[in-house]
């Protein structure tokens, strides 16, 4: 089966950088796109960025300029570098897939979640 794994939360004061890992348990070009959703306290989750397996990316309004999301194909990787970090950034950090198994397509692949939380 297909797991995500997120890796590379924790504390930061505001101003500050953290770059999330999500490692793939098979090949990230098998996925149509993957990307980074969030979820605060008491809100919706929301997607933060996204790339697909050509290469382009999108991301929230709230975080452009701010968080860039990459991958390395080699690896089984995707990236989010965040950086400028502001308190309204702490949330639960979601990997997430999509992408065909076993026949059934758009299916959709999460992780289980990093903490990053932004205070002083």
């Amino acid at each position: 089966q297909v797991q995500l794994v997120e890796s590379g939360g924790g504390l930061v004061q505001p101003g500050g950088s953290l770059r999330l890992s999500c490692a793939a348990s098979r090949s990230i070009f098998s996925f149509d796109v993957m990307g980074w959703y969030r979820q605060a306290p008491g809100k919706q989750r929301e997607l933060v960025a996204a790339i697909t397996s050509g290469g382009s990316t999108d991301s929230a309004d709230s975080v452009k300029g701010r968080f860039t999301i990459s991958r390395d194909n080699a690896k089984n990787m995707v990236y989010l570098q965040m950086n400028s970090l502001k308190p309204e950034d702490t949330a639960v950090y979601y990997c997430h897939a999509r992408g065909d198994e076993s026949g059934v397509k758009n299916m959709n692949y999460w992780g289980k979640g990093t903490l990053v939380t932004v205070s002083s």
